[in-house]
């Protein structure tokens, strides 16, 4: 665990079994202050080793260095890739998926992914329809209304102007190719069968009728989607790293502010904790994104959040829950998400630690589901992974309270636009695929009384995953437990 750099009281302990992952954790940059307390007596086994890795000094720290300048350069070309380089990419993509082509649609912004795909001004007057038709091979056209004729000019390839709507549908089956003598024409359209995975339901079914009729198949975008929405660049899983690393740190400052206050006998809410969080927010660099802190019977609330006007005290024998979700103030930075849960007390009751093993354990079986199959070279969905931490919490027999799906997508956005662990509120049938991230939050609820989450993030790369924001929780922090 990354102590605070301003240690208050040594407010709370790191538990001890958490050592046992310690070569999971990485190296972090420790305040000359911080490394003078993980220095003293009083400093655990876990924080005499984090001192001990950061002072020895490896032969390949050049090497490495220069790796991940390297990297960052990559990452800055594509942070920089034009409309033309997005296209070319789109074909090799669709090629690669033996798809025919790829037909963006947009109505007054109803589909926000073609802008950002295509990279268009997001802020774009679009008052009347535009199609752009990507081909597998060859060139792309743009099919738009001549009142808004020059909306799509940043993109490459041919422009066909409309004006009525016979014209429209005449200009579409000729660029769709209906009517031609080989097999029907497969084109990716933002669209989910049976609504399956909403968030790429973007175009309306009138839009899906029009393009069958023309003897075309629209097929889902959902992987193509998940390749350009939801794979990180080299720089933004350094910077996804770096924000849960801060955000890990921020938790663990704010369960050490609730014990000063407690112990200072100072009047304590839900709402002065989480103004607490925001302030470490932007001394780290992070942007100012509410959180939910939540005691007791509003724990059993998986999107309470307290406000000003709204909260509760903070006191003596409380349960406390901290979901916190924020980036850095970076430009395409990505978020993390982490859930820890605590108990305002020396120890912590039976009945709260029973309901978190459950939760725990649901939390590391779909961990290790995940790892064994990438690991394996196996492809994996969603909605496989949401199955298999369900089961544990069904089986525990406490389904019923389990009321959301396992994790999301992490990307720019908290809740991104790549595969989601789900197979209860939506079944998403997407891969999990190199680049991606995404949460793995199992809970029980139960109402009136307390709920318990622990979430975590999971990043895949070629081979293998990381759960960033190290060390996770393993056991319910006794907030008031001295060392």
């Amino acid at each position: 665990m990354y102590f605070c750099q301003r240690v208050e009281d040594n407010a709370f302990h790191l538990p001890a079994n958490v050592t046992s992952n310690f070569d999971e954790i990485r190296r972090p940059r420790i305040s000359p202050s911080a490394l003078s307390f993980m220095s003293s007596k009083n400093a655990s086994r876990l924080d005499k080793r984090l001192i001990f890795q950061y002072q020895v000094k490896s032969p390949y720290t050049s090497v490495f260095a220069a790796l991940i300048l390297c990297l960052s350069f990559v990452a800055s070309m594509h942070a920089r890739q034009s409309p033309a380089e997005r296209v070319a990419e789109i074909q090799t993509a669709l090629r690669d998926a033996r798809l025919d082509g790829w037909l963006f649609y947009d109505f007054r912004h109803s589909d926000p992914l073609a802008y950002r795909i295509l990279k268009l001004d997001e802020n774009m007057l679009a008052s009347r329809r535009w199609f752009y038709y990507v081909p597998a091979s060859g060139e792309p056209v743009k099919i738009v209304q001549s009142i808004e004729q020059f909306k799509l000019d940043s993109l490459p390839g041919k422009k066909i102007v409309f004006r009525g709507w016979q014209e429209l549908h005449a200009r579409l089956r000729e660029v769709l190719g209906a009517g031609a003598k080989e097999s029907k024409r497969r084109v990716v359209m933002q669209y989910s069968p049976m609504n399956d995975i909403p968030y790429i339901s973007r175009v309306d079914a009138g839009t899906i009728e029009l393009v069958r009729s023309f003897g075309v198949e629209p097929v889902t975008s959902a992987e193509l989607v998940q390749r350009f929405e939801a794979v990180f660049s080299p720089a933004q899983y350094q910077m996804h790293v770096e924000a849960s690393d801060k955000m890990h740190r921020i938790i663990q400052e704010a369960f050490a502010e609730i014990a000063r206050r407690i112990r200072a006998d100072e009047p304590t809410t839900e709402w002065d904790i989480a103004q607490f969080m925001l302030r470490r927010y932007s001394e780290e660099g992070m942007q100012q994104e509410p959180m939910i802190v939540a005691v007791n019977a509003n724990s059993a609330n998986p999107h309470y959040m307290p406000t000003k006007e709204k909260n509760s005290p903070v006191r003596r024998g409380d349960f406390v829950l901290i979901d916190a979700a924020t980036k850095l103030t970076k430009p395409e930075a990505v978020a993390t998400d982490q859930t820890w849960t605590g108990y305002v007390g020396e120890s912590v009751p039976e009945e709260y630690s029973r309901i978190f093993n459950i939760v725990r354990d649901a939390r590391d079986s779909a961990v290790d589901f995940v790892r064994k199959n990438i690991r394996a070279g196996k492809s994996i969905r969603g909605a496989e992974v949401d199955d298999v931490s369900r089961g544990v919490i069904t089986r525990a027999g406490f389904g019923e309270q389990f009321t959301h799906r396992t994790g999301h997508s992490i990307g720019e956005e908290t809740h991104g636009n790549g595969v989601n662990i789900d197979d209860f509120e939506t079944r998403d049938s997407r891969r999990i695929i190199p680049g991606v991230c995404f949460s793995i939050e199992p809970g029980i609820y139960l109402e009136g009384k307390f709920g318990v989450r622990s979430e975590i993030n999971v990043y895949v790369s070629d081979k293998d995953i990381e759960v960033t924001g190290q060390p996770i929780q393993t056991e319910i922090i006794a907030i008031l437990k001295t060392p």
